[in-house]
């Protein structure tokens, strides 16, 4: 039979080791929040570590810097799912434009309405002061969007739903949309004129109608048409 003292030293032991698993997360969770409300350059190192309940070295044995910090928000948050977005557009058996609607909108539930769409805000505003942030952002969030972007709309090329296009600039039409609804929702969102209701997700559906019509193979003109 265990002694009871022994019994207690174990429990915690195990304890300490659920609390020390769960660091990490709470670290990323507050750096969020800070990173949101106040951005990259005002957020200081030992804010993140009070809001998490740690203290300022104990984050610095788990991330080397506020820029590895940083990065690792966005890893979790945003650049860390392009893997399963892309095996799910692999495993899509609808049409493209179901697909093109289907990726805008989950984006928004996944992403978009959640505080990680001010991360979006943030390199916006802050980028040109943080070059090597800049190029891990580029790197690991638009680039990789961009280029699940183009598979959609070359799988419509492909299928002939969607007209030949420059793939780059068609996808940036895409984003361009979606960015906005993220930037709108962390600053002019929260000041909407009374009576004014701004719906995501109609919003959303009105921009996929209007690409979709962009988008669609045109048939030729009639003799009229051309005459």
């Amino acid at each position: 039979m265990q002694c009871p003292i022994d019994l207690l030293a174990s429990n915690v032991r195990a304890k300490r080791e659920r609390r020390k698993d769960a660091r990490p997360g709470e670290l990323l969770a507050a750096a969020l929040e800070l990173f949101v409300e106040k951005g990259f350059a005002a957020t200081r190192a030992e804010e993140v570590a009070k809001r998490a309940g740690v203290s300022k070295g104990t984050l610095f044995l788990y991330f080397s810097s506020k820029e590895e910090l940083f990065k690792a928000v966005v890893r979790e948050n945003i650049s860390g799912r392009f893997d399963e977005w892309s095996q799910e557009l692999d495993a899509y058996e609808g049409s493209s434009a179901e697909l093109l609607r289907y990726c805008i909108t989950v984006w928004w539930e996944r992403v978009g309405s959640t505080q990680a769409a001010g991360i979006s805000k943030l390199m916006m505003s802050e980028a040109g002061n943080f070059p090597e942030l800049a190029a891990f952002y580029q790197a690991e969030v638009i680039a990789p969007g961009n280029a699940l972007i183009q598979r959609v709309l070359q799988r419509g090329i492909n299928s002939g739903e969607f007209r030949p296009m420059e793939l780059n600039y068609g996808a940036y039409l895409v984003m361009a949309p979606i960015l906005f609804l993220a930037i709108s929702k962390q600053s002019l969102g929260s000041c909407m004129p009374p009576g004014v209701v701004f719906d995501p997700l109609a919003y959303i559906q009105t921009q996929v109608d209007n690409m979709l019509i962009g988008l669609a193979v045109r048939p030729p003109p009639s003799p009229l048409q051309a005459s």
